[in-house]
């Protein structure tokens, strides 16, 4: 971050301790005297929620109109960053027209369980995946001078006493799961601000964690803007200011806690006069774009970038017989409230107030398109009408084709809460098995924020279009997917398993007694689901389109140590033009430790037309085979053999081979605790075992028990400081031996 041009060494102590806390629920503390502006921030993790209240408190609901983009839900199925980042530059120009200097997300947090409340606003239960496509709304954010927030920092992954339950998460699955998608962005993108979450980290509140705060983000990864609390999240404001919280939000009132602290000597002045430099930083950074009057976005601009945007985020997961896209020209009946009411977003501090809404019933007067409406159900939670009932089967009976719309209400996910069951509301799937008894060609349309269960009705229809909550333009786009018009091209961001209790952090889920074990470690979505040969409805990555692909030629070039480019030729085999996403997966063979069956470690979404072919190139850097280790305290890469992935799903694999990697050659100095295997395996320790065998044979020392299976079985696991359990004197003359070679060696 360029420096500001005020200095926090200019100001007293209280008026450091000032800027460490909001104005209020939605202003950056000024101090007009030195030039330093309150500026607003926000809501907006997928489009501006900016309130229209004159006053300072929290209100969801009376808010300005803005562009509702289709929340991370949806577009994190499009696989595609540029597009992604088309959104964030268009969410920019709306905070410059409303004055709002940083806008809040986008959230990047796994989704660990698909019951998680919040899952509508997170990107995927992949980290790699998330990263590289949620980079893009902070890289469209920040190139138009308007600050991100990164959320929820760390490990917020459950609704379910998020204010105080603590997370407890090994550090591997910390590293490999769920920081680096932050990880990613921090160090490519920089954002902003960093918002921490409200939960403990292994008993520690993020706010008031050092560890996480400042020896991870800032030392470790260069974060180099400012983090604030979540809404509520900092309970004691001087150990947070400590740990390298600059940002209280909103105000608690206590600065003479702060300022006191400094003369206790429990704070720092320099502690206190950095944190209140990153707020005077980020002041003068926003300064350029809020000092732009008079600016107005273009309305239709944006609804053609969120309908591009909903066009993307769709995942057709069933197609029999091609059933889709369905002839104009054809009776159609169109049932289903989702079809005149769309669910387009989640519930909670993300809701929007669209500058437009296009339902598809809309969408189909504006095409011209006859079909006959009936609602099907309501979308309250009373039991069902039979008189809706009876009418929907009567359109479906006098339709060639029926789509039906159905999904969660936004009563059954939000902000808030977690859901309970996979399961969509009873009186939906009672009503598609009594129209799928009528009608044997009926495409189901789903709206939902999280992914639900397709079990014991998925055989019973043609057609399944997974459409999520697809913004303000969703119903244009679907209409147009629908007809043919344009075509599908989403993959799943997240897997759908069959049953809820398949996912490994059922286990442990929601926690009990103030926390939840993190119990599966790294085996999260498809890493457990692969590993495993669980069985699932849909694998992760997974979609159909209107257009079929082949990919060949796949080639594997050493570009650097544990480096390489990996490429394939996509074709369009067909007569229609379409997208394919082509995925990259990285399958270590053998390891000392347990490790994935393969993990996404690239991909690149193409536009082909009919017949056209197109090279692909996906780098892998040393990351891609690397995994966290505990006993080195850092990313390690082992020598040997790994598999290279390349196809359209994490079970849809076209193309693979194996490159052989020297890894990175690190090793742990061997003491008197360290086994025998790990002597054998060491290149320095390897040789002294040769030596030894070599004096032993001569007579010179003693030898290591031979010709004996269950000996060596001890031996293989067995400290070096306990041969004398095997051997006696021998043995203690043994490790001796061997310590003061190895000492010699290292010397």
């Amino acid at each position: 971050m360029t420096r500001s041009r005020h200095s926090a060494k200019e100001l007293t102590v209280e008026e450091q301790a000032s800027l460490t806390s909001g104005a209020d629920a939605w202003h950056l503390q000024g101090i007009e005297g030195h030039g330093i502006k309150p500026y607003m921030i926000t809501d907006g993790p997928h489009g501006l929620r900016k309130s229209k209240s004159s006053s300072a408190d929290i209100d969801l609901d009376n808010t300005v109109p803005a562009t509702c983009f289709p929340p991370a839900a949806g577009l994190s199925s499009s696989w595609n960053p540029e597009l992604v980042r088309e959104v964030g530059v268009a969410m920019a120009e709306e905070c410059i027209q409303e004055k709002v200097a940083v806008i809040l997300g986008p959230g990047v947090n796994i989704k660990r369980n698909p019951l998680g409340g919040r899952c509508f606003e997170y990107w995927s239960e992949d980290p790699f995946l998330a990263g590289h496509e949620a980079i893009g709304i902070v890289e469209g954010v920040q190139s138009r001078g308007i600050g991100t927030s990164l959320k929820h920092f760390a490990v917020n992954n459950q609704e379910t006493d998020r204010l105080r339950i603590s997370a407890n998460v090994s550090q591997r699955a910390l590293r490999e799961i769920y920081f680096p998608a932050f990880e990613h962005i921090v160090k490519r993108a920089q954002p902003w601000t960093v918002m921490c979450s409200y939960n403990q980290i292994n008993g520690t509140h993020a706010a008031q964690n050092h560890w996480l705060l400042t020896e991870v983000l800032r030392d470790e990864w260069g974060f180099d803007g400012i983090v604030m609390s979540d809404w509520g999240a900092d309970h004691d404001r001087v150990a947070s200011l400590n740990a390298g919280l600059n940002l209280e939000m909103p105000p608690s009132f206590t600065d003479d806690r702060i300022v006191s602290g400094v003369s206790s000597g429990d704070i720092s002045s320099d502690q206190l006069e950095t944190m209140a430099q990153g707020m005077i930083d980020l002041s003068d950074r926003a300064s350029g774009a809020m000092s732009i009057d008079g600016y107005s976005f273009d309305v239709e601009k944006h609804d053609d970038v969120a309908y591009r945007a909903a066009l993307e985020s769709m995942v057709l997961l069933k197609n029999e017989g091609g059933t889709l896209p369905l002839s104009s020209h054809s009776s159609v009946a169109i049932i289903g409230e989702f079809a005149r009411t769309p669910r387009y977003q989640g519930g909670g501090s993300s809701h929007i107030t669209p500058t437009k809404i296009t339902s598809f019933l809309d969408a189909m007067e504006e095409r011209g398109i006859d079909a006959r409406f009936a609602p099907g159900f309501t979308l309250d939670d009373e039991a069902q009408d039979p008189a809706l009932t009876a009418e929907a089967l009567q359109a479906a009976q006098q339709a060639e084709q029926v789509v039906l719309f159905i999904g969660l209400p936004s009563q059954a996910e939000s902000e808030g809460f977690d859901r309970t069951t996979l399961d969509l509301p009873a009186k939906q799937l009672e009503l598609l098995d009594a129209i799928a008894k009528v009608n044997g060609n009926v495409t189901v349309v789903l709206s939902n924020g999280s992914v639900v269960s397709v079990r014991g009705w998925r055989e019973k229809v043609s057609a399944i279009l997974e459409s999520w909550l697809l913004g303000q333009a969703g119903g244009a786009a679907l209409a147009d997917v629908l007809f043919g018009r344009a075509y599908p091209s989403g993959k799943l961001a997240q897997s759908i398993p069959l049953d809820i209790e398949d996912d490994p952090s059922m286990l442990n889920w929601p926690g009990e007694e103030g926390h939840v074990d993190y119990g599966e470690g790294i085996y999260v979505g498809y890493r457990y689901y692969d590993s495993f040969d669980k069985a699932v409805a849909y694998p992760f990555g997974f979609g159909l389109g209107y257009a079929s692909f082949s990919i060949d030629d796949l080639r594997i070039e050493s570009v650097g140590p544990n480096r390489v480019e990996v490429s394939v030729v996509v074709t369009n085999t067909s007569s229609v033009e379409g997208a394919e996403t082509v995925q990259v997966y990285v399958a270590p063979n053998d390891s000392q430790v347990a490790r994935p069956r393969h993990e996404l470690k690239g991909f690149q979404k193409l536009h082909l037309r009919a017949g056209e072919s197109r090279k692909v190139k996906i780098a892998l850097d040393e990351r891609s085979f690397a995994y966290w280790s505990e006993r080195f305290d850092g990313w390690h890469i082992e020598a040997g053999t790994y598999g290279i992935e390349v196809g359209t799903s994490s079970r849809d694999i076209a193309q693979s081979a194996s490159v052989e990697l020297e890894g990175d050659g690190m090793s742990m100095p061997l003491t008197e605790w360290s086994n025998m295997h790990e002597w054998r395996t060491d290149p320095i320790g390897s040789q002294i075992l040769r030596d030894m065998d070599e004096k032993g044979e001569r007579g010179e020392l003693p030898q290591l028990l031979k010709d004996n299976a269950a000996a060596e079985m001890f031996l293989d696991s067995m400290p070096i400081n306990s041969l004398t359990v095997l051997m006696g004197k021998d043995g203690a003359r043994l490790t001796a031996y061997m310590l003061e070679a190895y000492a010699q060696a290292t010397s």
